[in-house]
């Protein structure tokens, strides 16, 4: 028996029971449904075969592109987007502060001064350069004593008793540069004959140059400085630097060796050379008047026993030991 199918009944009860369709997106995630999607076939073949990329319904472009730049909208100040979800913290003062105080400014001022600490010189063809902060105390050990004759033939000053003490820590660099400094002083001060007045007097014995100092001097001299110089006066020669110079004979020319004066006093100096601008330090000055005291002393009692001590004295105190 055949139970016919009402249509309009099944059709209106499915019509029922069908969810109507939603007017926005359900983003609270409570009906969640899957989508599957179908890919379009495609032939990844490099030929030029149907469906291929390379085919020629693929690879089908327009002739002509007609754009005109003019009617294109470009947005303006007012449309620009401003990105605020993160603001820049200000830095804090105080860290400023600490990192400027970290790395100190270096001022131009500070700059040209430290350029003046270094001099660059130029001794036997090779490029020196000296320590200025380190020998400025000990500058004095050379000066210009003015001219002596015709011409300008220089009297240089050398005084032994503003020389550095051997007991610093550092005094082998600071004689390094003091050597340095001397070397290319001379070849400025000289322009034609020149002497040397070496002021011996009044100089302890840590305060003497060493052997090799005075020979590397010798040797670091330029040939026309050698060749110009006309005299090496020795004032108030002790027993000291007579062995020094007999030591160094034999590494020294003859013709240098004949050009070497001792001089006792500064008077004797002063019948040599015009002292007119001769510095001579207070305590060779000092040095001196009493070497003179002495040797008086010492003539007025030629007869009398203490003349041995007296002599005594006078050879102490040549010595620097007094």
């Amino acid at each position: 028996m055949d139970i016919p199918f009402n249509e309009a009944v099944l059709n209106s009860s499915a019509a029922e029971m069908r969810p109507e369709p939603p007017n926005s997106l359900d983003l609270d995630g409570s009906n969640p449904r899957r989508i599957k999607l179908t890919a379009p076939n495609i032939n990844l073949s490099l030929d030029q075969s149907e469906g291929s990329l390379l085919s020629d319904d693929n690879l089908d472009t327009p002739d002509e592109i007609d754009i005109n730049v003019d009617d294109l909208e470009t947005p303006d100040e007012a449309d620009s987007f401003e990105y605020t979800g993160h603001e820049e913290q200000p830095v804090s003062k105080e860290i400023s502060q600490e990192a400027s105080d970290s790395i100190p400014e270096y001022t131009a001022e500070e700059e040209r001064e430290d350029n003046r600490l270094w001099r660059t010189v130029v001794i036997g063809d090779q490029e020196q350069r000296i320590d200025m902060k380190a020998i400025e105390p000990y500058k004095k050990v050379i000066s210009h004593g003015g001219y002596y004759g015709d011409g300008v033939n220089a009297i240089i000053v050398f005084a032994a008793c503003f020389l550095p003490d051997s007991s610093r820590t550092d005094y082998h660099y600071v004689m390094e540069n003091l050597f340095l400094y001397v070397i290319s002083t001379l070849e400025l001060m000289v322009a034609e004959d020149y002497m040397v007045v070496y002021l011996n007097g009044a100089t302890p014995r840590r305060r003497m140059p060493g052997l090799g100092w005075m020979k590397r001097c010798y040797q670091m001299i330029d040939r026309r400085l050698r060749k110009n110089l006309k005299s090496f006066i020795i004032v108030h020669p002790s027993w000291f630097i007579r062995t020094i110079l007999a030591v160094t004979r034999p590494f020294i020319s003859s013709k240098f060796s004949s050009k070497i004066q001792y001089v006792s006093t500064l008077a004797e100096l002063s019948e040599l050379i015009p002292m007119e601008y001769v510095n001579i330090p207070e305590s060779i000055v000092k040095l001196d008047e009493e070497l003179r005291e002495a040797s008086a002393k010492a003539s007025c009692l030629s007869n009398d026993p203490e003349i041995t001590s007296v002599q005594q004295d006078v050879d102490m105190k040549l010595n620097g030991n007094s």
